[in-house]
Order: structure tokens, then sequence, then C-alpha cells
């Protein structure tokens, strides 16, 4: 088990040059963009972190060839005055020269944040006026902060949040209780328990963008919406307050609620691999399984009382443990 929500100071082999950990959205997917709660933390099994090579090679080389993309999309963004962040891309094209790349663990289409980290990582590197995060996080900084790597953010997905980026930047878990009010918050201390919050790979990767469209079509809906509105985020909502108060019981009974109404209104973003494994734990109240990320691929969250009564009902496919209830 490693949560990695608490910040670290571990730092790569190359000097001052941090690790960018992964994001889990625990609670708020597509509830977020209609003003339903959100929870997310950092998760240190999954990292990325600048690197250099005398000649690059292999995935090194394509790194260093998207990052240089990505170097033309900021530029463009400086030049134009349409930037939120002045970046020094002087500096940025030096090191691209000098054949940085960015080497990173972080699954891409699994929901769990891997440009997220590299918008962090080019933040963090080469802003000018940069936000420290062992400063200052107070919610005006940290509501600036979202704007500014969600634009970074843009070139990957279309449109971006900002709030993958953010925790990658913060390295703490944050609470977002609307669009514009959000904050670092403490998560309950680790348990020994027999329940679990586990990862369960669907098997394929996943896109955002196409999930995101079949959501806001959907929204269109006048049934739809208030299905998120009176349900979706009633559910949501009651999920964050047990988990933050580390009151188990009416964390499942709502989460039963919550994978049920997904399962019922979400089925182009649940993955096909696991959309029985979905229904099964509705039925047997052995796990629920919920979106981890926009769905459509990629990892799903699984929430268990019991992990090694879930784990031998999913034998076979593959979990990870990442906090124990």
């Amino acid at each position: 088990m490693r949560p990695g929500w608490e910040r670290s100071n571990e730092t790569d082999v190359m000097k001052n040059n941090p690790l960018y950990y992964a994001k889990i959205l625990l609670f708020g997917e597509y509830g977020i963009i209609n003003d339903a709660q959100g929870l997310s933390v950092p998760y240190n099994y999954y990292q990325g972190a600048f690197k250099q090579e005398a000649a690059l090679s292999g995935s090194a080389q394509r790194s260093n060839e998207s990052l240089r993309k990505f170097f033309h999309y900021l530029s463009e963004l400086q030049s134009s005055g349409e930037a939120i962040a002045k970046l020094d891309l002087a500096a940025f094209e030096k090191d691209l020269n000098q054949n940085f790349y960015f080497d990173s663990s972080i699954p891409e289409g699994y929901g769990v944040g891997s440009s997220g980290a590299l918008c962090a990582a080019i933040y963090d590197r080469y802003a000018i006026n940069r936000i420290d995060p062992e400063e200052d996080i107070s919610k005006e900084n940290i509501q600036k902060l979202k704007q500014i790597l969600g634009q970074m953010e843009s070139y990957f997905h279309g449109k971006s949040s900002g709030l993958d980026p953010l925790i990658c930047y913060l390295k703490l878990p944050v609470l977002i209780e609307s669009k514009d009010q959000l904050g670092t918050v403490q998560i309950p201390a680790k348990q020994e328990g027999k329940g679990a919050i586990f990862l369960l790979n669907s098997g394929q990767p996943g896109e955002t963008q196409p999930m995101v469209n079949i959501f806001m079509e959907k929204m269109k809906h006048e049934g739809f919406r208030k299905v998120m509105k009176e349900q979706f985020t009633k559910y949501n909502d009651a999920c964050i307050a047990a988990f933050l108060k580390g009151d188990t019981k009416p964390l499942f009974n709502n989460l039963k609620q919550l994978s049920n109404l997904v399962f019922e209104n979400f089925s182009p973003m649940i993955p096909h691999s696991v959309k029985e494994l979905w229904r099964q734990g509705i039925e047997t109240n052995a796990y629920y399984l919920k979106l981890c990320g926009s769905g459509g691929g990629g990892f799903v969250l699984g929430f268990t009382p019991d992990f090694d009564k879930a784990q031998e009902m999913l034998k076979g496919y593959d979990t990870e443990v990442i906090y124990r209830l």
C-alpha cells in the first residue's frame, strides 16, 4: 500500500529535481462539472521526474520530442499574450536541446494524472514568480494555480479544469467544495482494518475528451440534469463527508447508491471489461466500483469492507490497494 497522501521531500537522482506523483480523484467524477464536491489525492506509487541523457533513444527520445511540441504550444500562448503564467521558455528550450526528457511511470489514459504531473513539473521548473506550495497555499493562490495549470493542461485534453496538475503540484489532498471554493484538507490516518480502497485495472486506456463530450450531451437532457442535481450530488457529497470523518457505515451506504446510479446513467463511461464486475459488486455488497476520472478505460476505483473477500471475487483481475479502511 502506497497512499502518498502527505507531502514528501523525496527527490530523483538529479540534484534538486523533485518527483511528481499521480493523482486519484476519490469522489466527484463529472459531479465537479455540475458543482458537486470533489476529493482528490496524490498517489506516489506512480511518479515522474525530469532526466537527462548524453544521447537520447527510445522512450526518452519520444518524450523529448513530445516536450518540444508542448514547448511550441506554450510559446504561442506567451507570444499572443494569452498565457496566465509567465514561463522561462528560453531555459525550457535550452534544457530540451541538452537532452532533457520526462521519465514517468504514470500510465497514460488511466485516469491518474499523467499529463497533470508533466504540467506540474514544467510549471515548477520554469515559472517566473512561481507560487511556492511550501510557503503559501492560501485558497486564493490555490485558485490561481488551478487556472494556470488548467490552461497548460488544455494542450492535452482540449479543456482542463486544472485540478489534476494542481494535485500533482501541491502533493496534498484537495477538497473541491464548488468550482470556486477549494483548499487542502486532512485525510483520516491510515487504518489497519479489513476494508480498503483499491484500483482495478480495466486492461485498456481511455480518452478524456470523448467521455466529457458524451457527458455534456447527456447534460442537455432535463432528466439527466435532474439525476445529477438531486441524486448524484447527494450521494457523492455524503460519501466525502463520511470518508473525511472516518465513518465507514454511511460511507458504504452512500457508495452503493452512487455506484448503482453511475451504473444506470453512465454506461458509456464504464469500461466494458468491468461492467459485470460492477453489477456483481452492487448485488453482493462485497465491494462497490466507481469511475476513476473520466472513465472509458484505465482504472476504476473499488471500495470494500473486506478486501480479502473482494479480492477472491475479483481473482484474475489486477488490483492495487491504495488505502485501508
